[in-house]
């Protein structure tokens, strides 16, 4: 490992420096920004110059979205803690061979367009009047499909809702679906995996002094985005408006307990130490969430991977049958014939789908559909995917569609604690040598 290091940092050396000489009778040449390396992620680097890009990146949203900035430095540490965690991941997902096709990356970039009622065309024109390059714009949209697939992967599809935990949720949650919503901040200040009774002191230290900051009355978006270790901590730590069945449970309890403006005392996870604060609160009907609760009904193909037949053999067998499909073959004849699930005996019908039903990859797909389309082959921890949504519809408030809501929150609960201890065991297991020094 070390000479692969430092084959890589003479590499890097050699091709980030560069000196200019000025010679007698010459004017001097133009200064030229030299980039160096500020830190070595296992054995790849990050440098200044995309950590700046980053910066300047991050005070043009926070700028937009008129949050008060911490200070140069804590605002550089911040973000290249953040570079280093989104390296590592990166990292990891392209060791297990993760991708992200052209046809997705331009699906995404069509929905966002159309989420801003937006052309594709008027999307790049306006990126480009803000200054940011259509290639960069791309490759950031294709890095957040790459890192939200490896979470799926690594984290989402991995929770189990039991029908115990279902029956608990409810007795214990009377008003989770009273349609009422709470805004949320948190501020987060993480402890290291194994943390020692050093470091726990140290954290909880860190906690009282940010306490004290809160007390004298200081903002509480300016001290979570200069001390929180959260994603979130740069816009403030702000949650937005959500229900109390999608709030993780430690920050519900104490939300019910408190008025707008107030704010909780230090609360303990395993990810570390929390600060919440109530911004506001809205809504109230009965079931309210329930009642809107959307179902689908899909059908879909499936082919197992195995030693014989490899993702891209099973992805191409896929897109060949979709063609035929497309071309006016019956999907469920096909399904019959050729999917490896147990639906195949009913055209691979999976009768209708409540939100959460099925692993994140699939749902999210799913989801995408318009009833009658097909989608395009879709990778699970089950195999490759063809997927038809027959159509949908809304239920009314019924035990069972509680339950489908239930087990939802509980998915999504478990699924951020999950996600917050899987980053922080990835973080701790990097390799990391900080080479950020003050100028």
């Amino acid at each position: 490992m070390n000479q692969i290091l430092s084959r890589t940092r003479v590499a890097l050396a050699i091709g980030l420096v560069t000196a200019t000489f000025a010679l007698p009778g010459h004017a001097a040449p133009r200064a030229v920004e030299v980039d160096r390396i500020v830190a070595v992620v296992n054995n790849e680097v990050v440098t200044a110059l995309q950590l700046r890009a980053r910066i300047d990146q991050t005070k043009r949203q926070l700028g937009r979205q008129g949050v008060q900035l911490p200070p140069d430095d804590v605002l550089e540490r911040q973000l290249l803690e953040r570079l280093i965690v989104e390296r590592a991941q990166l990292q990891l997902a392209h060791e297990s061979s993760l991708r992200v096709d052209d046809a997705t990356l331009e699906r995404a970039i069509e929905r966002i367009a159309g989420n801003n009622t937006l052309s594709v065309e008027q999307l790049r024109a306006t990126l480009d009047k803000d200054g940011i390059a259509w290639s960069r714009f791309r490759d950031e949209i294709r890095t957040e499909i790459l890192l939200t697939r490896l979470r799926e992967r690594e984290v989402d599809s991995r929770i189990v809702v039991t029908d115990a935990e279902i029956d608990n949720f409810i007795a214990n949650n009377p008003d989770a679906f009273s349609g009422q919503e709470f805004a949320l901040a948190h501020i987060l200040l993480r402890t290291p995996e194994s943390a020692t009774p050093q470091q726990v002191e140290a954290v909880a230290r860190r906690a009282e002094q940010v306490m004290a900051r809160l007390r004298s009355g200081e903002d509480f978006a300016r001290v979570a985005a200069e001390v929180s270790d959260a994603p979130d901590g740069l816009q403030g730590g702000n949650l937005g408006w959500r229900p109390l069945d999608r709030l993780p449970a430690l920050f519900a309890d104490v939300a019910r307990r408190m008025q707008p403006g107030e704010t909780s005392q230090v609360l303990r996870s395993a990810a570390g130490l929390h600060i919440v604060r109530l911004l506001d609160r809205r809504g109230g009907g009965a079931d309210a969430a329930v009642q809107k609760l959307e179902q689908t009904r899909a059908r879909h193909i499936l082919i197992k991977t195995s030693e014989v037949l490899s993702d891209a053999d099973a992805e191409a067998r896929l897109l060949v049958t979709r063609e035929r499909v497309v071309n006016g073959a019956d999907f469920g004849e096909l399904a019959k014939a050729s999917s490896a699930d147990l639906s195949a005996a009913k055209g691979g019908d999976l009768g209708w789908l409540n939100p959460g039903d099925t692993v994140p990859e699939f749902e999210r797909a799913m989801n995408a559909l318009q009833p009658g389309e097909v989608s395009l082959p879709v990778r699970s921890p089950f195999g490759w995917h063809l997927i038809q949504v027959v159509e949908r519809r809304v239920q009314d408030v019924t035990d069972e569609r509680k339950r489908a809501a239930a087990r939802q929150a509980l998915r999504e609960r478990k699924a951020d604690q999950a996600y917050e201890d899987w980053v922080r065991q990835l973080r701790d297991s990097t390799y990391v040598d900080y080479r950020l020094e003050r100028e």
